[in-house]
Parts: structure tokens; C-alpha cells; sequence
């Protein structure tokens, strides 16, 4: 079995899913904590990326950062919201301790407050 990553985000504000948000994915080296972009991408429909972010060989074990960019999602959204906004960019760094394991890393936000946890 080969491990994976992946990742959804809940707008709670609206009650649907985050649809059409960007979301970059980096690797922080240890002990520098230099950051590198592995890729970004943008939620689908369902508020999901069309495949995982990470899979087989490329998911190590190390240091990762999900960096959300709710700010400009909402804005597209909720047009009367303050500018500049309250949250723009979140980031979730998290560590990957088996690389055979299924990591996911859900995100539930609304343009005030955000939730996350390790997800099935």
C-alpha cells in the first residue's frame, strides 16, 4: 500500500464546499526550514483536488505546508466582506511520519475563523 496526501475545504460561511480555491503545497527542509513549491492547485466542484497531492515515492517523510488562499476565494464569493480581509492566507504546516499512510488534511474556514484535524 502506498500513501498518499490529500486535502478539502468546507466554506462554513456558505455551507458548501470551497469551490475554485488555490491552494500551494511546499516542503520545508529541516533544519533550514527553506521552502520549496511543489505545486499548486485549485479545489474542484466538491471542494477537493482532482487527485492527491502527494503519492507513491513522491510522498517522504518530512515537513509539509498547505498554504490556503481564502482571502481571495471569499472575496469572489462575499463581495461586502472588509478589504483587506481578516484571513487571506492560511497556512497549515504539518509533519509526514509514514509515508505509507493516507494523510489527509481538511480545511473548514469562513472568512473570520478556520478549523483543521488529521482526516481519514
Amino acid at each position: 500500500m502506498s500513501g498518499k496526501l490529500t486535502t478539502h475545504v468546507l466554506d462554513t460561511a456558505q455551507g458548501c464546499p470551497a469551490a475554485g480555491l488555490s491552494i500551494a503545497l511546499w516542503s520545508i527542509a529541516s533544519p533550514s526550514g527553506d521552502k520549496t513549491l511543489l505545486k499548486t492547485v485549485l479545489t474542484n466542484a466538491d471542494g477537493r483536488t482532482d487527485s492527491p497531492l502527494l503519492t507513491d515515492e513522491a510522498l517522504q517523510v518530512g515537513v509539509y505546508e498547505l498554504v490556503f488562499s481564502v482571502g481571495a476565494y471569499f472575496a469572489q464569493h462575499l463581495p461586502d466582506l472588509p478589504n483587506p480581509p481578516f484571513l487571506n492566507e492560511i497556512p497549515i504546516q504539518f509533519g509526514i511520519a509514514d509515508p505509507k499512510a493516507h494523510y489527509h488534511v481538511p480545511l473548514l474556514a469562513s472568512p473570520w475563523s478556520y478549523s483543521t484535524y488529521r482526516g481519514s
